[in-house]
């Protein structure tokens, strides 16, 4: 029997196995409890509160709709309102890591087991996401970053975001395994074709698998690929 994500194309017999796995960063990369989007959620209020006036409740208020209707603060703010987006990016991720996460030798051993391109796929910047992944201790598993720049600052959960990663990976969505800590930046992955992981959270309806924990991807991985 063939794993998920495997492609059989019946004219050519020919199989297209999974190649690649994409993983988020924030949240899924390092635990929930860590805080560090927390920080970040803190630092999006005060941007919008000292940089552009809006009053706390405004920003609040912003900020909730904003995430609900586009995905992330910064979309809605570009849509909606005057936003220097370079400004804010560096603004809200000027954050000491160390307070709140730090290496991870079973995450950097997890990794190694899996025998697929890795790359991190996020709505942050590329250098938010090294720092981070050079805290854990894991930055040599990740010569690809796509981050909100390379998606022309179109962010997940928006079609295009992963389309773009598509073409800038050159694979297709049926070689692809991608690993989430948020159902909602799953749903479209799943619509083109990719194997879908969700890590700590209890909505499993709507992908292929769930874990509790991002140390239980390998093993996961290892059954979609029967190794």
């Amino acid at each position: 029997m063939l794993c998920r994500g495997t492609l059989i194309d019946l004219s050519g017999l020919a199989i297209i196995l999974i190649k690649h796995i994409i993983f988020d960063l924030d949240e899924t990369l390092y635990p929930r409890r860590a805080g560090l989007m927390q920080e970040i959620g803190e630092r999006i209020l005060r941007y919008m509160i000292e940089r552009m006036g809006f009053s706390p409740d405004e920003a609040e208020a912003k900020r909730a709709r904003y995430f609900h209707a586009y995905g992330t603060s910064l979309r809605g703010l570009m849509t909606e309102e005057t936003v220097d987006a370079e400004d804010y990016l560096t603004f809200v991720h000027d954050i000491d890591l160390a307070d709140y996460i730090g290496p991870s030798p079973a995450l950097d051993a997890m990794l190694r087991r899996i025998p697929l391109a890795k790359i991190v796929f996020t709505n942050a910047t590329r250098e938010h996401a090294r720092r981070v992944l050079d805290v854990l201790g894991i930055a040599d598993h990740f010569p690809f970053v796509i981050d909100i720049r390379a998606m022309d600052f179109i962010n997940k959960p928006d079609l295009h975001a992963y389309r773009r990663i598509l073409d800038l990976i050159g694979a297709r969505a049926e070689e692809c395994i991608i690993v989430e800590d948020t159902p909602r930046n799953l749903r479209p992955a799943k619509v083109l074709g990719m194997t879908t992981i969700l890590v700590d959270h209890g909505e499993c309806s709507e992908v292929d698998y769930c874990v509790d924990d991002i140390l239980a991807v390998g093993d996961v991985v290892a059954r979609i690929l029967k190794i």
